[in-house]
């Protein structure tokens, strides 16, 4: 039974069909709980994304480093914290990326909403 989204601009809803498309990013990006895969992956990221099926808008998105491509591509942002993981960044660097904002001003975002 498929039910109706509201759409939410800007937004990739993450839902059944998005899981399917996605199915080779994430679990390559799972992978990367393993330092071996990290490093792995750093060595030859090509090889790498080859290894798990990425297709060509999954391997671009990793190319460019495009988090909204990532996304669209079926990311999952949980997923895709371990591939933000081995840039240097956290969930917050993802959330500013996926808004547009800088992290400080997402961050003073986030404490706003907490604080009312």
């Amino acid at each position: 039974m498929q039910t109706a989204h509201t759409p939410i601009p800007g937004t990739t809803l993450f839902d059944g069909e998005q899981a399917q498309k996605g199915y080779a990013l994430n679990k390559m990006c799972f992978s990367f709980n393993s330092a071996d895969n990290r490093h792995a992956f750093k060595a030859n990221e090509e090889a790498y994304m080859r290894h798990y099926g990425l297709n060509a808008q999954q391997a671009d998105a990793i190319r460019t480093r495009h988090v909204l491509g990532l996304i669209a591509a079926g990311g999952n942002v949980y997923y895709l914290a371990k591939f933000a993981g081995i840039l240097g960044l956290d969930v917050q660097d993802l959330g500013a990326a996926q808004t547009g904002m800088s992290k400080e001003e997402f961050k003073a975002k986030l404490r706003a909403a907490a604080n009312s």
